[in-house]
């Protein structure tokens, strides 16, 4: 049952439905032939990194890995911010609340209270936390949430009018001049991989499944664009979360209650449980097109943002694990999708490549998820996650090193990105051929096949997996042109081995990425 405070322009934990009515009245969004909500973020349809700051302080000061990622702000400037957004909801004539948390092992959760003036941002954050009495001990997370609001750079400290300020002691989260919820959610996430890490917990940006049993937890790590939530939404395998999670001596769990998807060419074949959720009542639609008189959602649309997404519950899920928790990790698969298309699609690792692989975070960045991105870019962050990351990344790597090392995954790369020449000349590879080797990979079916080492990455390739036409599985084959194919490939392993070691990753890790 909703709740509504005393003060009548303050609605406090309304439910989906009445937040679905109150942005329609509001002019929010409108209804979808589906029953969705369809809205428009306006100028941003991706996340503003530059536009995030992280407050210096003393309790935190020596923890933060300052730099580009972390930007300071001072407390005094945060202060003003945090005050003027204050004073500014309070002058709205409606405002929205929600009492949520994030974390779903209750060891580990932590309360998330949300002021808004958007009742599409509320809910947004009902899909994406979870909801529900919890009686919870910990600091709640606070985020304030004005998008309306013109952040002013002289007085706040900020670069422009949009400023995302995160104080790490104080829990909070401030947001102002941005509709794009992912704000919100990234938000909360870079707050939890400050927290739990003190309290030695793997934080992850990742996806993560099972199949028969908890036992056989599968972790997907990657960033927007490389497949974790396509792949982890896998009809014969239990979804844990799609996005966010932390692996504790009490084995894989969620952070969110909800999935953020993708939706730009949704395919009911492909992907049929993210269609079927996307297609609900309630789910939110961001900047997807719908039809002026059918109001029918065109998927296929990118006038608005390559970053068309559905948010929803993973309650809208049919085979999620309702209390967000899986086992210790059986297999571990990183994803990248590769542009130039000379990486593998699926390669075995040693604990050496995985842990610098996962400080590489090689992957090209798609087009849409941040702003200013149309096509390809080649990246490299760390962790699969940098724009998340409040701590340095070896902090991350030591920890999921000690998971490694205590429960002995099987560790895989999987490219989800191109083959048979780049993004120019070759395609992307099929989302079938992925399916069937992360099939190979969750059944244990690679364990034991003979592999072939790379004479230029020094990965091994297995020779064959089971649904996959022969002359995939090694990208050379693929490639008219082999000189191409090898100039492009050594071009790509030399960007491994500059990053390294302007990195200074661990010697010990990297002597796969040696001439």
């Amino acid at each position: 049952m909703s709740t509504v405070f005393t003060t009548p322009r303050v609605y406090s934990n309304l439910n989906n439905d009445e937040l679905v009515v109150k942005a329609v009245e509001r002019g929010e969004g409108e209804v979808a032939s589906t029953g969705a909500l369809a809205v428009r973020t306006g100028k941003f349809t991706g996340r503003s990194p530059k536009d995030k700051f992280v407050v210096r302080e003393p309790a935190s000061e020596d923890k933060i890995w300052w730099g580009a990622v972390n930007q300071p702000v001072e407390a005094d400037k945060y202060d003003v911010f945090k005050t003027d957004v204050i004073n500014y909801l309070d002058s709205k004539d409606v405002l929205f609340t929600q009492n949520l948390s994030i974390g779903a092992d209750p060891e580990y959760a932590y309360p998330v209270n949300l002021t808004t003036e958007s009742s599409y941002a509320a809910l947004f954050c009902r899909h994406l936390f979870i909801t529900g009495e919890r009686n919870l001990e910990s600091k709640p997370i606070t985020i304030l949430h004005a998008p309306g609001y013109k952040a002013d750079p002289k007085r706040h400290g900020c670069k422009t009018e949009t400023a995302i300020m995160l104080h790490p002691t104080n829990q909070e989260i401030v947001i102002a001049g941005t509709l794009y919820s992912g704000e919100m959610k990234k938000g909360v996430f870079t707050m939890m991989q400050y927290l739990l890490p003190n309290r030695d917990v793997a934080t992850m940006h990742c996806s993560a499944n099972y199949g028969a049993e908890e036992s056989e937890t599968t972790i997907f790590f990657g960033l927007s664009g490389t497949g974790k939530t396509t792949l982890s939404n896998d009809p014969a395998a239990t979804l844990i979360g799609d996005d966010e999670h932390g692996w504790s001596s009490n084995g894989v769990f969620n952070f969110e209650g909800g999935c953020y998807a993708k939706t730009i060419h949704l395919s009911k074949t492909a992907e049929p449980t993210i269609w079927a959720a996307t297609n609900m009542t309630n789910t939110v639609l961001e900047n997807v097109p719908l039809d002026p008189e059918t109001k029918v959602p065109d998927y296929d649309d990118n006038s608005l943002t390559e970053n068309t997404r559905s948010a929803f519950s993973v309650e809208q899920v049919p085979n999620v694990d309702n209390d967000g928790m899986g086992g210790h990790a059986k297999r571990i698969v990183f994803l990248t999708a590769d542009a130039s298309g000379v990486l593998p699609p699926v390669s075995k690792l040693t604990r050496e490549q995985a842990l610098s692989m996962y400080l590489l975070g090689f992957t090209s960045k798609v087009a849409g998820t941040e702003r200013g991105v149309t096509e390809p870019q080649r990246t490299f962050s760390p962790c699969f996650g940098s724009p998340f990351l409040p701590l340095h990344p070896e902090r991350y790597a030591e920890l999921l090193g000690q998971k490694i090392d205590e429960h002995a995954p099987t560790l895989w790369l999987v490219n989800t990105g191109w083959g048979g020449g780049d993004y120019v000349t070759g395609k992307r590879i099929s989302i079938k051929d992925t399916r069937a080797i992360i099939t190979a990979i969750t059944t244990d079916a690679l364990d034991d096949v003979p592999t072939e080492t790379h004479p230029v990455f020094n990965l091994a390739i297995p020779t064959s997996a089971p649904g996959v036409k022969a002359g995939v599985l090694n990208p050379r084959d693929s490639w008219a042109d082999k000189d191409a194919y090898d100039t492009a490939a050594n071009k790509l392993m030399d960007a491994f081995r500059d990053r390294a070691e302007e990195m200074s990753i661990n010697p010990a890790w990297t002597g796969w990425l040696k001439k």
